[in-house]
């Protein structure tokens, strides 16, 4: 589809794999629409009952790819993060099994990309930083509370602190801690466990059980990243 998206589709099951090993999987703007693409296009096609996300070389996703950031505005850098808010609520309300699979070193929106999941494994050596409130931005927040409880999530995020995989297992950010030579196996038995419900019944369930704030979520990011001034916070982040 995309060369920095890997699209896999496997009788009932799509493996979408972020493509772009140099840059550390960041999230340009050609792989959000990618991922977005390929995703409208699982749900569309009505027999995918998983889609799984990995991430190619050292990592899983380290997030908004901030290169060539001089070139861009305001208004540019709003669309952006308009873009990732929403494949990050395609994920969030699929009626699809969705796992993912890290390791590495995985920052912000490449963490809110991971925690959407239903399922999150990652290897022992993976770790996790959110650091978008340091330039006033608020996306996912509101899921990753909710993932991890609000009071653990103002401590984390206020801090700004890395999060080992020990930390995120046991605070529910990382489902299971497994090494990448078991995911295989681990993919199997999760697509075999979703096939014992009907299609319908799978999508009743992930219906009942995941309740839709996508309006609040979406409206959140866009008050904190239109206030005026974002790419000089960024630009001041980057510089600490």
């Amino acid at each position: 589809m995309h060369d920095t998206l890997i699209v896999n589709r496997d009788g009932d099951s799509v493996t979408l794999t972020l493509n772009r090993p140099d840059k550390l999987n960041a999230l340009c703007p050609e792989l959000v629409e990618a991922l977005i693409e390929a995703i409208q296009l699982a749900h569309a096609d009505g027999h995918v009952r998983l889609i799984a996300f990995r991430g190619m070389g050292r990592n899983f996703c380290a997030g908004f790819d901030l290169g060539n950031l001089g070139q861009a505005t305001d208004a540019s850098l709003l669309l952006r993060l308009v873009r990732i808010e929403t494949l990050l609520q395609l994920i969030a309300y699929s009626r699809c099994m969705t796992v993912a699979y890290a390791h590495g070193k995985n920052f912000g929106a490449g963490v809110d990309l991971f925690a959407v999941c239903k399922r999150r494994y990652a290897t022992s050596d993976a770790k996790f930083r959110m650091p978008g409130l340091l330039f006033d931005l608020v996306l996912g927040t509101r899921r990753f509370a909710a993932l991890v409880g609000a009071e653990r999530a103002r401590e984390i995020l206020q801090t700004v602190r890395e999060i080992s995989a020990d930390e995120a297992s046991q605070i529910g950010l990382v489902s299971r801690i497994t090494e990448q030579d078991d995911w295989t196996a681990i993919f199997a038995r999760d697509l075999k466990e979703v096939a014992m419900l009907s299609y319908r019944a799978q999508q009743s369930l992930y219906t009942a059980v995941h309740q839709s704030t996508a309006d609040i979520d979406m409206a959140a990011l866009v008050r904190s990243a239109a206030e005026p001034g974002l790419r000089r916070r960024i630009e001041q982040y980057l510089g600490r």
